[in-house]
């Protein structure tokens, strides 16, 4: 299964339009990790899970979502809730709750993953502002039963190697 994971687009629509016309149909799934800065019902959010960043005005977007998929739970939330700009203790403690084992987050505009433990963390870092690095970021989860891939690309649709990661499950 793939999932397309991006975040941090605050206001942008054209990228988001192209980004789901480029992998609309070779992905099962797409996540908005917050800070879209559009209405839920905006068309260019259409057919994204969508979470409510500090930047989102709209109460209709939840602050969290649990995936449950045959082999993995994914957690999705934006991040500022759980102080991810400083530590992702409380992130990890929350994803040990509800016994996620892959947490996708924004907020730091930091793109990059890591694993703690046995969960895997992903922030996609922003199509818009990216902090750390100049290439603006998002990037797609691959997951296969023994391993998931986590694979970035720029704005160019072109890979980052140097971010990309294969982890066990």
């Amino acid at each position: 299964m793939n999932v397309l994971i991006i975040s941090d687009s605050h206001g942008l629509e054209e990228e988001l339009f192209q980004i789901k016309q480029k992998y609309g149909m070779s992905v099962d799934y797409m996540i908005h990790c917050g800070d879209s800065e559009l209405p839920f019902d905006h068309e260019a959010i259409d057919g994204f899970t969508v979470v409510r960043g500090n930047c989102d005005l709209d109460q209709n977007l939840p602050n969290d979502r649990l995936l449950d998929f045959t082999t993995s739970k994914i957690f999705a939330t934006h991040g500022h809730l759980y102080n991810v700009k400083m530590t992702l203790m409380n992130l990890h403690y929350r994803a040990e709750e509800l016994g996620a084992n892959i947490v996708c987050f924004g907020h730091s505009h930091l793109a990059g993953s890591e694993k703690i433990d046995q969960t895997v963390f992903i922030n996609p870092g922003s199509i818009h502002l990216p902090r750390g690095r100049r290439d603006k970021t998002y990037c797609i989860l691959e997951l296969h039963t023994t391993e998931l891939n986590v694979i970035f690309y720029n704005h160019k649709h072109d890979q980052v190697l140097e971010l990309c990661r294969t982890y066990k499950l």
